[in-house]
């Protein structure tokens, strides 16, 4: 019985096909029947007709789909130092920020064009006295540890910012001012006088209460929650690799799916630690790791024609030579830091020592940290001329003594053009020095540099300024704020007025600049104080470096203005991407 099935299967199964083999067989007797010019026609109008089908095709998906970012992919990146306090109220070195960038949030970040844009908010507002700040907090916000995130979070925060035992580098942004939660949602923060750059402090990451309150503020800096944290940022711990002596060689982190502004599409992060540049380089030339950033632009050269997307901006600083008058007494005559000034060869810095991974500006606030669009643009187009400046100390009454050196004689008293620079010791800074020494000994100066320690720096020259000429960089921040830098009340330590300017006017306008709020008022009154400080010439404003970052160009949608620090990278990292897909437009999400 079963061998008369299959045969009748088998039968079937012939008297299915049947046809079709005929009609292949009809097709293939008629195509030999052709001759070779009309077969060739034939193929031709098959091939044209297979063209039309794809064109069709391609036509639709490109009307009727569109390519989407889809979450996927890994990044490892490398970093120079192990993290030891991540945590945004301690940190303090490039590890830490960055990896506190990319494991907390807080109440504001710093979004597209560098407009502040809500976090952890939902909305606030300013009060018309500019005192009073309202915060809305998102519903439903979380931890990393799935905990539920209020604004007790935020109080405690700014309360342990403000504590002196903290020890926090954050403290004195929150000077005078008191927190307060109205409800589970609500924070509101009071200024005992209105203070404009106060708005840029709530991008602070926020500390989860449920963890640290049990913490004694004189323990604060020993927790284990300061390599082990959990915050609410767009990426949560997910291990840490660590040596022999236990130092961690790596953290890896993975995309928070709740996070305040969505899960970021790229799943995975690792961070990897190197001891040194070198070794740092090593492994980008090795492929251990897919990106790094601040590398000295000296290395750059054996970087450039590698695979990777070299992304610059300019660093929110100027670097500069400033004048200690108090000190030395030779720059009280104006037309020495004028002719100073003058024979200055800032392009030739900045391609010598930068490798031109930087900006020229001969002003205390360069236009392109305040202008979104002048990014690329020089600040300083005075070109330097030996010819001019020694014709300003000449009409002054300088003369060239004996051994060339530049003197001005006044009654019995011969002040000769002979001072010292001191700076720090880094690379750029020490090479910089050198060509400045070159430039003004040409104009008949005799220079000596005098090189310190950082720290040492600071301790023993800055901070009870004794200094001839510093030479030294201001981080002048994301939104400038020039007060600490420029007001007469700032000259002695701990202020940072190095360069011990005093103008009654620019005073006033530095007062002003900490009250006013109006975006459009505060440009008028920056660019009133740099034209009143480029009269005095109480410095001479030199270049503002580039942040050099390499990102693999596996990852989109990086997106980078000009930054403070280089944790600010990561800004908009829950936006970059590694993969894409094609979706059916009717599929995606519709916007008004």
């Amino acid at each position: 019985m079963k061998n008369i099935l299959t045969k009748l299967n088998f039968s079937k199964h012939q008297t299915e096909n049947k046809p079709q083999l005929e009609i292949k067989q009809n097709f293939g007797d008629v195509f030999s029947t052709f001759s070779l010019k009309n077969k060739l026609i034939l193929v031709g109008l098959m091939a044209i007709g297979t063209i039309l089908l794809l064109a069709g095709l391609w036509s639709v998906s490109q009307n009727y789909t569109v390519t989407l970012p889809v979450g996927g992919g890994s990044v490892t990146e490398g970093e120079i130092g192990s993290p030891r306090f991540i945590n945004p109220l301690l940190a303090t070195s490039d590890t830490d920020r960055d990896l506190s960038a990319l494991i907390y949030s807080g109440l504001l970040r710093i979004g597209p064009n560098n407009e502040l844009i809500p976090d952890l908010a939902e909305s606030y507002e300013i009060s018309d006295d500019g005192l009073t700040y309202t915060f809305i907090l998102k519903e439903n916000l979380t931890w990393h540890d799935g905990r539920k995130l209020t604004a007790r979070d935020i109080v405690f925060t700014v309360n342990r910012a403000q504590d002196n035992n903290t020890r926090s580098p954050r403290r004195a942004n929150w000077e005078g001012v008191t927190v307060e939660q109205s409800d589970e949602r609500t924070v509101v923060f009071k200024l005992a006088q209105p203070y404009a750059p106060f708005i840029e402090n709530l991008t602070m990451g926020i500390l989860p209460t449920h963890l640290w309150s049990n913490t004694e503020v004189e323990a604060f800096s020993f927790s284990p929650l300061n390599t082990e944290p959990i915050g609410s940022g767009p990426y949560q711990l997910a291990g840490i690799k660590k040596d022999r002596n236990g130092i961690a060689t790596y953290y890896d982190l993975t995309a928070f799916s709740d996070f305040a502004l969505g899960a970021p599409k790229i799943e995975h992060w690792r961070l990897k630690f190197y001891p040194n540049e070198n070794s740092l380089i090593t492994a980008l030339i090795k492929g251990e790791i897919d990106s790094a950033h601040s590398i000295t632009p000296s290395r750059m050269k054996e970087l450039e024609q590698s695979n990777w997307q070299i992304i610059t901006v300019p660093l929110s600083r100027v670097f500069g030579v400033f004048f200690n008058q108090n000190q030395a007494n030779l720059f009280t005559k104006k037309e020495v830091r004028q002719a100073l000034d003058v024979v200055t060869d800032r392009d030739k810095i900045i391609e010598q020592v930068l490798s031109g991974y930087g900006l020229s500006t001969d002003s205390a606030i360069p236009d392109f940290l305040i202008n979104q669009d002048t990014n690329d643009k020089k600040d300083s187009d005075n070109k330097p001329s030996l010819e001019m400046a020694k014709t300003i100390l000449t009409d002054n009454g300088w003369k060239e003594n004996e051994a060339g050196i530049m003197e001005k004689t006044s009654g019995s008293e011969t002040t000769i053009l002979k001072f010292s620079i001191a700076t720090a010791d880094t690379p750029e800074l020490k090479a910089t020095a050198e060509l400045l020494k070159q430039n003004w000994e040409l104009l008949g100066a005799e220079v000596e540099i005098k090189i310190f320690e950082t720290g040492n720096l600071n301790q023993a020259v800055i901070r009870p300024r004794k200094y001839d000429v510093l030479l030294f960089g201001l981080v002048l921040g994301r939104q400038p704020d020039p007060f600490a830098f420029w007001h007469s009340s700032q000259r002695l330590d701990p202020g940072l007025n190095i360069a011990l300017y005093a103008n009654i006017t620019a005073d006033k306008i530095l007062e002003d600049l900490h009250i006013i709020l109006d975006k459009d008022l505060r440009l008028e009154k920056i660019n009133s104080l740099t034209k009143e400080i480029e009269q005095d010439i109480p410095a001479i404003f030199i270049y503002s470096p580039k942040f050099i970052y390499l990102a693999p160009k596996k990852v989109r949608n990086i997106s980078l203005e000009k930054v403070s620090d280089s944790a600010e990278r990561f800004n908009n990292i829950h936006n970059w991407y590694m993969k894409t897909e094609k979706v059916w437009k009717i599929f995606t999400p519709q916007t008004n």
